[in-house]
């Protein structure tokens, strides 16, 4: 996993509604949902889009 993603204060916001115990996991889910993506940069709407195609 490239350590090159970047998070927007928006999502890494976003990131802290997710309890602290899966938060690596779904971070790690989240980047390679938008790396699948050809996307650098999380947003909210990519975390949003994520989290809605994990249905969590």
């Amino acid at each position: 996993m490239s350590s090159a993603m970047e998070w927007t204060a928006e999502a890494e916001a976003c990131l802290k509604e997710i309890p602290f115990f899966v938060r690596p996991a779904a971070r790690k889910k989240i980047e390679k949902f938008a790396q699948d993506m050809g996307i650098t940069q999380i947003t909210a709407e990519i975390y949003h889009q994520a989290k809605q195609k994990f249905g969590s």
